[in-house]
């Protein structure tokens, strides 16, 4: 198949498809007039990149997965390698959302102060802010 029909099957642009060819993740063959062809398993190399990145994965991340299919295996998390990707992500993912968790409990503390601040405050702040100036 070409490469238009390629990205339409996996749901891409043949712009990113030349990306990946370029990077090494996709080895495009040629036919005859100079055209790119390509089979079902570059169907597969490329659907497992495309839903690796919608997961988070950067396109380095996805070389470990395409290297396992290419080996033969069903599944591009079949590998060590892959798995280890996987176990680095989550790891990323989990201290984010560690220091997300800080965050929150610091704006939540502020506001509570800010809250606090107001309460006793406010009477006269209020008094002073209605006064009409005339």
């Amino acid at each position: 198949m070409r490469i238009g029909e390629l990205a339409r099957r996996v749901g891409t642009s043949t712009r990113a498809l030349r990306f990946y060819e370029a990077r090494g993740l996709l080895a495009a063959r040629r036919a005859a007039n100079g055209y790119r062809d390509y089979g079902e398993r570059d169907v597969r190399l490329v659907s497992e990149i495309v839903a690796l990145q919608q997961v988070g994965l950067s396109l380095d991340d996805t070389r470990p997965f395409v290297e396992c299919l290419r080996a033969g295996h069903a599944t591009g998390d079949s590998c060590p390698a892959s798995i280890a990707v996987y176990q680095r992500k989550l790891a990323e993912v989990a201290a984010c959302i560690d220091r997300l968790n800080v965050l929150r409990a610091t704006l939540e503390t502020k506001i509570a102060e800010a809250a606090e601040r107001r309460r006793t405050h406010s009477c006269r702040d209020d008094r002073t802010e209605s006064r009409d100036p005339r």
